[in-house]
């Protein structure tokens, strides 16, 4: 099977989140053969939820989908590196291949902070793909955050 990266999916969302005041991230989950199962974008503020993080939420779906708490074959694209929080419930659901964009230096739980699959407590090491539309994710987390520190801006 080729690969076919649906990250245009995952900014789709992270656009999305962006326009309803949340931090623009967004997250797809795909089943094994290609076909997306849930895809989301961040909703803490809506929700009054610190854990309705894109992934989490696209985790959520997928798994209500496939009527397990474990997702085995299945990949998760999301425009950020996931926090720690996210790649431990990444982990958890046992996501074969996680695809991030942009990289998070203050808050990644993957390559950077914590390496939540670095540590041998880890259960699950997903294999991992970073940078893919990165430049895009990046410009829209930047662009985000500056409109929200202009005057009358609502900073997070």
């Amino acid at each position: 099977m080729r690969f076919r990266s649906h990250m245009d999916l995952a900014l789709a969302e992270a656009r999305a989140a962006a326009m309803r005041g949340e931090v623009p991230v967004g997250a797809v989950v795909v089943a094994p053969g290609g076909s997306v199962v849930a895809s989301a974008g961040n909703r803490t503020r809506e929700l009054c939820d610190p854990t309705a993080h894109a992934e989490i939420l696209a985790l959520r779906a997928a798994c209500r989908a496939a009527g397990s708490e474990r997702l085995p074959d299945h990949d998760l694209y999301v425009t950020l590196e996931p926090c720690a929080m996210c790649a431990t419930a990444l982990s958890f659901a046992r996501i074969s291949r996680l695809y991030y964009g942009a990289a998070d230096p203050k808050s990644g739980g993957v390559a950077a902070g914590a390496r939540v699959f670095a540590h041998p407590q880890c259960h699950h090491v997903p294999e991992i793909y970073d940078g893919l539309s990165a430049r895009e994710a990046e410009t829209l987390l930047r662009d985000f955050f500056v409109a929200r520190r202009l005057p009358g801006g609502d900073a997070p």
